[in-house]
């Protein structure tokens, strides 16, 4: 028997979708997901994502980056899934309840209410994460931001110039970050406009992170450099933030459907 799936991406941040809703995906490893992502010998793909029935929501979305290690949140693949499932939804994370509603030409989700406390982000000892006392060669004083996963933003004047590709790694591994980190770049364009590019914990830069666009656009209100809504765009294009009174972040941008297949799990170990 195969299991179907249906490749999305939003703004080129690519995800695998196995919908469990009505019939039962098998339970993955971690080595099972990574195969899946692969992009040589797989379907290919930034994270894997998978549905399944949920009783505190319409659904629950699992997130599994490339590598296979699972994670609380992607707003992208929160776009995505509300494209595929075509009408409002209330969608149950590890990171919290979100809610995607869907139109015409684009995807908006409630991504809920950030976080900034040390043990919230979390940080292996107590500090001040606004900004954190840290460095890492010209990249310091980032500010810390969990919006389901954690974040950590550096605000400088090119973003583009910073060697993200050994940074990154560098960053997201510290022992400071006991589950790692995402690592945003961003330079303030005007008080509306930032661009941005991330290093993902476990898939690496990607075109497009919807998280840290929030991340980045809360940081960037609460240090005083832009008002709400921002533009944040990204090498894969433009997401537009808001973060309200209400305290909750709210995320709107597209999300497209690439094509569906089908597979045999036992090609990647998977028991049926």
């Amino acid at each position: 028997m195969r299991i179907a799936f249906t490749k999305m991406h939003g703004l080129g941040n690519d995800f695998v979708v196995l919908d469990g809703r009505a019939e039962l995906i098998p339970a993955l490893t971690s080595a099972q997901a990574a195969a899946l992502a692969d992009r040589h010998t797989g379907i290919g793909c930034d994270q894997l994502i998978v549905l399944e029935p949920s009783q505190a929501a319409d659904f629950r979305m699992r997130i599994f980056n490339a590598d296979g290690g699972e994670v609380e949140a992607c707003g992208n693949a929160a776009r995505a899934v509300g494209l595929l499932h075509g009408r409002p939804a209330r969608i149950e994370t590890s990171g919290g309840l979100i809610a995607t509603s869907p139109s015409d030409s684009s995807v908006s989700v409630d991504m809920g209410v950030p976080r900034f406390d040390w043990e919230q982000i979390p940080l292996a000892y107590p500090m001040d994460t606004h900004p954190m006392p840290l460095a890492w060669e010209e990249l310091v004083r980032p500010i810390g931001v969990n919006v389901g996963n954690p974040h950590a933003v550096f605000f400088i004047d090119d973003c583009d110039a910073v060697d993200l590709a050994r940074l990154g790694p560098m960053i997201e591994t510290d022992p400071v970050f006991p589950e790692r980190i995402n690592v945003n770049v961003a330079t303030v364009v005007d008080r509306s406009r930032i661009r941005l590019r991330v290093w993902e914990r476990g898939a690496g830069e990607t075109r497009a992170c919807g998280t840290g666009a929030c991340a980045t656009t809360v940081a960037a209100i609460r240090r005083g450099l832009a008002d709400s809504p921002v533009t944040v765009a990204l090498p894969g294009g433009a997401l537009v933030i808001a973060w309200g009174q209400d305290d909750r972040i709210v995320m709107t941008g597209p999300a497209a459907e690439s094509f569906r297949g089908s597979f045999d799990p036992a090609d990647y170990g998977i028991a049926q």
